[in-house]
């Protein structure tokens, strides 16, 4: 239904999760897709094998800490030297580590700010360059809901996130001209690695929240982020789309 054929989209922590739902949404509406992991093993090598054959594009993989510059830039060339072009970034890699004030370490805030954080600007940086000579793009920034009401235990995380939005209102503003737009998306409680070690307790309590009655998917999320990858979203940026089933925080 959505066409991306020849379009060329980076994908960062791709490679599970929320990540892996959205490079297959995108490669099977045609969208040549590099995925940036940390992963660099056979299990992973063979996933891009299979995703590349099922959906007949191209399906290449970058190893590398995003919060490392270098990965970004080793990312984004690898775009120009195959296809000349970058339409779709997603800055989709993250990580949590809840913690309660005055048990939070050091480690875990330049850890999580490096990831979250620091990596959604090395990427934005890098893509935009390239973005603007192919006429434009679209650069889809993973937020959370935790970042738009913040939740008790997750000060590191969900001050993570605010900046994430934080970062795509600016860069939205920055780019327009470029004819690139910024958006982001929110998601509520997923079930991804994130929450499978959650205290059942809390689990419960969670999943009570949730208006709709479910755990959202990856595919849910994937699906929105598909949408603003597209043209159908060609007018929008600038805007954080909450994907968590009228969860309340």
């Amino acid at each position: 239904m959505i066409s991306l054929d020849g379009r060329v989209a980076i994908v960062t922590g791709g490679s599970r999760g929320i990540g892996l739902a959205t490079v297959e949404s995108l490669a099977a509406s045609g969208a040549n897709v590099i995925i940036v992991s940390r992963s660099n093993n056979a299990s992973f090598a063979a996933l891009a094998k299979r995703l590349s054959e099922e959906f007949n594009v191209g399906i290449d993989t970058i190893f590398g800490d995003v919060g490392d510059p270098s990965t970004a830039t080793s990312a984004v060339q690898f775009a120009f030297k195959k296809y000349k072009r970058l339409d779709v970034l997603v800055n989709n890699a993250g990580i949590l580590d809840d913690a309660l004030i005055g048990m939070i370490s050091e480690e875990s805030i330049d850890n999580t700010l490096n990831t979250n954080v620091k990596g959604v600007i090395n990427f934005t940086q890098a893509a935009a360059r390239l973005m603007e000579r192919s006429g434009g793009g679209s650069i889809i920034n993973v937020a959370s809901i935790i970042g738009r009401y913040g939740n008790r235990g997750q000060v590191v995380y969900g001050a993570s996130k605010a900046a994430v939005i934080g970062a795509t209102l600016s860069s939205s503003k920055e780019l327009a001209g470029k004819n690139i737009r910024v958006n982001a998306v929110a998601p509520g409680y997923i079930a991804t690695d994130m929450i499978k070690n959650i205290d059942p307790a809390i689990d419960a309590i969670r999943r009570a929240s949730i208006g709709m009655g479910r755990v959202g998917l990856p595919q849910d999320v994937a699906n929105a982020n598909l949408f603003l990858a597209s043209d159908l979203s060609s007018y929008i940026t600038g805007q954080t789309i909450g994907v968590d089933g009228a969860m309340l925080v």
